[in-house]
């Protein structure tokens, strides 16, 4: 079965198609600057990246030039369209609808538009992509949306809610929902298989450390607990957002610096994070250098992620009453050496501490865990798009 996966942003549009019988990519790409000017980034197998300018006016154009590619002559690996059977939707919200992925019918289209609110940068991208899909590929070919929220919906009560009146909680559904989901289902997965133990028999922290990051408690296959909240806000500090913070500081702002909700959010979600601290850069790679180099507010910055992943791992240590194994994924947990040692420092009476050789790594699946110590730290590559193709064959059958 030939599997389509679609991740869809406002004015962009990520591909892959899989062989699922191979279990192998077959192509990838990226169309980007939808409805301005149109740039296609495509690839085949081993062959070089192939660019074009081309206009698309819209995800509908999108979607008509990757089929278009994906059968042509010179970059194609496949003769015709109706060789995809299926389709599968990365869809950032599913708020409480979804504890798994699901078909998309009328009805979970509804659901997800439902959850717009929640996700007012996300989700209309995601059923942009759906509904030009659908109109493209034709009803025959059946479209999978898989969820970042599914995965958190195990949180028991104590841990999703927050002390706000609960009347907030009826009429408007805040609570914590917890993002990146099918990361964190993925390399807990990953972990026991590299452990060679039922997930069902692990206590599990993984850390999904990138631009965006969060960090889940999994026990038993099941998350508890997630730094992510009611929005992707929440939790660890980011490349330029601020995560947990006081509210009353919000306010404060407002006030002295006159901003609008707009302004502010703006201010917490794209300003502020590693860039606001290091005033410098919202990429931790230059982030460590200037550090490296002497730097006393990049240092800081790289001091503040550090501390805060240590600190929520001991708190998930404490929920779940021990801990088997931890896992850094995502760009800066597979490829930061640095951000790995730091935020385990001083941990070795917890039964954790890491191998400083086996840790000078960079995204290669490897247990880095030092000898003698019964906690096992993993670096695991995430892969978000296999586990939309293994959800989507799952479902379609």
């Amino acid at each position: 079965m030939k599997v389509l996966v679609i991740n869809s942003g406002s004015s962009s549009l990520k591909y892959q198609l899989y062989d699922m019988s191979q279990e192998k990519v077959l192509a990838k790409g990226l169309c980007e600057r939808i409805g301005i000017d149109g740039v296609l980034k495509h690839k085949a197998g081993d062959k070089e990246q192939y660019v074009v300018n081309h206009t698309m006016k819209d995800h509908n154009d999108a979607i008509k030039l990757v089929m278009d590619i994906l059968v042509s002559k010179e970059h194609g690996v496949i003769d015709s369209v109706s060789e995809i059977e299926a389709c599968g939707h990365r869809v950032a919200h599913g708020g409480e609808y979804f504890t798994q992925s699901a078909i998309i019918d009328d009805k979970c289209l509804e659901a997800i538009t439902d959850c717009i609110a929640l996700a007012p940068l996300h989700n209309p991208a995601a059923v942009m992509g759906i509904k030009a899909c659908q109109n493209v590929m034709g009803k025959d070919v059946k479209q999978v949306a898989v969820f970042d929220t599914a995965f958190h919906q195990t949180m028991p009560e104590k841990a999703f809610f927050y002390p706000v009146p609960y009347e907030m909680y009826e009429k408007y559904k805040v609570r914590k929902y917890g993002f990146h989901g099918t990361s964190h289902r993925f390399v807990a997965q990953r972990a026991a298989a590299m452990l060679g133990k039922p997930l069902e028999e692990l206590k599990l922290i993984t850390c999904h450390l990138g631009n965006g990051s969060s960090i889940a408690a999994v026990d038993g296959g099941r998350c508890v607990d997630t730094t992510m909240g009611f929005t992707p806000l929440d939790g660890l500090i980011m490349g330029t957002r601020t995560g947990s913070l006081d509210p009353a500081i919000v306010t404060f702002i407002m006030e002295k610096e006159g901003y609008s909700p707009k302004e502010m959010n703006d201010f917490v979600n794209k300003r502020s994070g590693l860039l606001g601290i290091s005033q410098l850069s919202s990429d931790l790679r230059e982030v460590e250098e200037a550090a490296n180099q002497g730097n006393h507010k990049a240092q800081i910055a790289l001091d503040i992620l550090c501390y805060q992943i240590k600190r929520y791992i001991g708190s998930y240590i404490a929920a779940m009453g021990g801990v088997d194994g931890i896992v850094f994924t995502a760009g800066i947990g597979e490829n930061s050496a640095t951000v790995r040692a730091k935020s385990l420092e001083g941990l070795e009476k917890l039964g954790i501490a890491i191998d400083p050789e086996k840790n000078q790594v960079r995204g290669k699946e490897v247990n880095i865990t030092r000898e003698g110590f019964p906690v096992q730290v993993m670096i695991i590559p995430t892969n978000e798009e296999w586990v939309i193709a293994k959800d989507t064959v799952n479902l379609v059958g």
